[in-house]
């Protein structure tokens, strides 16, 4: 089962945006086709409301409630949170219960270093796969506070790894069929406990920074056709 988590905002008590569930049509398309072989299920998560809303942490509280009802409408199956945006952040904290089997986490909101706020938590990340992917040139939310968040979670989880895509910007569009192709060997390899392709399972295997500043070639998906 495969969870998608739309962008959200930091502070909104409007309804959820429809655009935001069409920037992750595309997403959910191609991890439904990459997995539909081997009975991979992709489900929208429909919040209550846009925002994140500070200590309420909405949206990773309506990802948390939704991992709850596929376990009670599909029993015993791993789960995979797939956010962008305020979606990641979202996927990322709602990763510790115990169904989760993994998180992807696209261009991931997160709030800017603040010495009078707790970090952002990655306990909750222990014996997941993650991969985050994020585009140098997001000006929506700074990659290198995806990047700090990775090397604190590289200490206690060695399955975390973390890509770049050079001059793409938040919607991550420039590069579209290879995230989307990166995205679905992750999946596969995490839910179905296949063989990541070698630049994925390079990057889980190497240190900081190197797994952690991994680039995506140009041409991943069609290099994994050939």
């Amino acid at each position: 089962m495969v969870l998608l988590l739309p962008d959200g905002e930091p502070e909104s008590e409007r309804r959820a945006s429809a655009l935001s569930y069409a920037a992750v049509l595309p997403l959910g398309r191609a991890l439904a086709r990459a997995g539909r072989a081997e009975g991979l299920v992709v489900h929208w998560v429909r919040y209550r409301s846009r925002g994140w809303n500070g200590p309420d942490a909405r949206l990773a509280a309506d990802a948390s409630w939704a991992v709850e009802e596929v376990v009670r409408r599909y029993g015993d199956v791993p789960v995979c949170l797939a956010g962008h945006g305020m979606g990641g952040r979202a996927a990322l904290h709602a990763a510790g219960h115990p169904a989760v089997n993994s998180v992807l986490a696209l261009a991931p909101w997160l709030p800017e270093d603040d010495v009078a706020a707790p970090p952002e938590p990655v306990e909750q990340l222990v014996g997941r796969h993650v991969l985050i992917v994020h585009g140098t040139n997001d000006r929506t939310t700074d990659p290198e506070l995806s990047y700090r968040l990775a090397e604190r979670a590289k200490k206690s989880n060695r399955d975390t790894c973390r890509f770049e895509v050079h001059s793409d910007g938040h919607a991550l569009r420039q590069y579209q069929e290879e995230v989307l192709a990166l995205a679905a060997d992750f999946v596969r390899g995490s839910l179905f406990t296949r063989t990541y392709a070698r630049p994925v399972a390079d990057a889980l295997a190497a240190p900081p920074p190197l797994g952690l500043r991994m680039p995506l070639a140009a041409g991943f998906g069609r290099a994994l056709r050939a």
